[in-house]
């Protein structure tokens, strides 16, 4: 009786046994594919193209200042047709030729203390004429020999002309795929230097885009868009993690 009791708690142990041991391999077998699927590397990938701007907007004021208004505003009405008749003979043409409306401010005299007075001693006008072309050298050109207005008696003052590439859009998404295949490329090399391979991707995120001078090495958290210069570096920033087989 005792014997056969024995029997029956040895056998109860030894299946327990048995169990514990096959539910340990079952976890350890699970554990392991779990953390080789988990396995992930993450790159940054980017890209760079040189541009040229294709659209320039160009601006020029011209005020004058007068005890009378109707003479302030003669000078300014003799001289903006001027200007506009400079910047036709130096071939931009008038479609592309905006003139703004004249906007005034009146002047008053000050006290021995330097505060303003109820006096009225002039007024000072001012006009805008503004360049909106595509031919991006020629009005960089104009722009730079304006001053031969000054010399006609013009009291032009020349803002520095502003550089625009119009296609950004178009150039972005090509960029942006250009920079992933640069992120894919650099983890495939990682992947491949621990004798594995890359996957599916995890997780991608796009960085801002840097437009900056050409040559420049300047950089910025929340992207730079110059609009100085003809010539322009795009450069695009992708955050990719794949996963590791």
């Amino acid at each position: 009786m005792n014997t056969e009791k024995h029997r029956n708690l040895f056998n109860a142990g030894l299946a327990l046994a048995i169990g514990l041991v096959v539910s340990s391999l079952i976890l350890g077998w699970s554990y392991t594919n779990k953390k080789a699927g988990d396995e992930a590397v993450a790159v940054t990938g980017s890209a760079k193209k040189r541009i040229k701007s294709d659209l320039v907007v160009w601006s020029a004021g011209v005020s004058y200042q007068a005890s009378e208004l109707s003479s302030a505003y003669k000078q300014l009405s003799d001289n903006i047709p001027e200007i506009k008749k400079y910047l036709i003979e130096k071939g931009i043409s008038e479609d592309e030729i905006t003139v703004s409306s004249i906007s005034s401010q009146t002047l008053h005299g000050q006290d021995a203390n330097g505060n303003r007075t109820s006096q009225i001693t002039g007024y000072s006008l001012r006009q805008n004429v503004q360049v909106r072309s595509k031919d991006v050298e020629k009005v960089a050109k104009i722009a730079r020999e304006a001053t031969e207005l000054i010399k006609q008696g013009i009291l032009l003052e020349s803002s520095s002309p502003q550089y625009y590439y119009t296609k950004l859009g178009d150039l972005k998404v090509e960029m942006l795929g250009e920079a992933a295949k640069d992120a894919k490329a650099r983890a495939e090399k990682i992947a491949a230097s621990t004798g594995n391979s890359i996957g599916t991707v995890r997780s991608a995120r796009m960085g801002v885009m840097q437009i900056t001078a050409a040559d420049s090495t300047e950089v910025s958290d929340y992207g730079i868009n110059d609009t100085s210069t003809i010539e322009k570096d795009v450069t695009a920033v992708v955050k990719i993690s794949f996963a590791v087989n």
